[in-house]
């Protein structure tokens, strides 16, 4: 069952590849990310537990698709609005100076899930770092799902007050 449907997801990839590339590049703009999406796209299938056959797997990969071109975008308009606010406090858009490094953010990061309490700690590096869903955190640790729930949040309400006060 399985490798039926890794085969059905290898054979539509080899048949339909540029096809999907050119629907992820005309909804982009062609961003340098296109093939990136492309690959994500089967790499979510791969790893999905739906049913999927020969009949199901066009919609599939078009649904996938659009949510990734959607990600894309939200994640295009989080970094504008970043780089606005950058501008408009430092006034210079190419101050490289007036912006902290990606090493310094990462250190101030740190510093902050340091302040937190083991379990938050925990329950957020499995989030963050291994990207883990509260449901699967739950699993792994035997807890409660709504216990995970409300660390994750409040370890997430800490962290984001704490680099507001740091980036500040």
């Amino acid at each position: 069952m399985q490798n039926d449907k890794f085969g059905i997801i290898a054979n539509y990839y080899s048949e339909h590849y540029d096809e999907i590339k050119a629907f992820i590049a005309k909804n982009t703009l062609y961003a340098l990310e296109t093939e990136d999406i492309v690959q994500n796209v089967f790499v979510r299938l791969l790893s999905s537990n739906k049913m999927i056959t020969p009949l199901t797997m066009p919609s599939l990969v078009f649904t996938v698709a659009r949510n990734l071109i959607f990600d894309y975008w939200r994640h295009r308009k989080t970094v504008e609005e970043y780089e606005h606010y950058v501008v408009s406090r430092t006034g210079e858009a190419s101050d490289a100076l007036s912006v902290y490094s990606a090493v310094e953010i990462n250190e101030l990061l740190e510093k902050g899930i340091a302040r937190l309490s083991g379990s938050q700690r925990e329950i957020y590096r499995l989030n963050i770092s291994e990207g883990l869903q509260v449901s699967e955190i739950s699993e792994r640790l035997s807890l409660p799902y709504k216990s995970v729930e409300h660390r994750l949040g409040s370890a997430r309400k800490e962290i984001r007050n704490y680099m507001r006060r740091m980036l500040a």
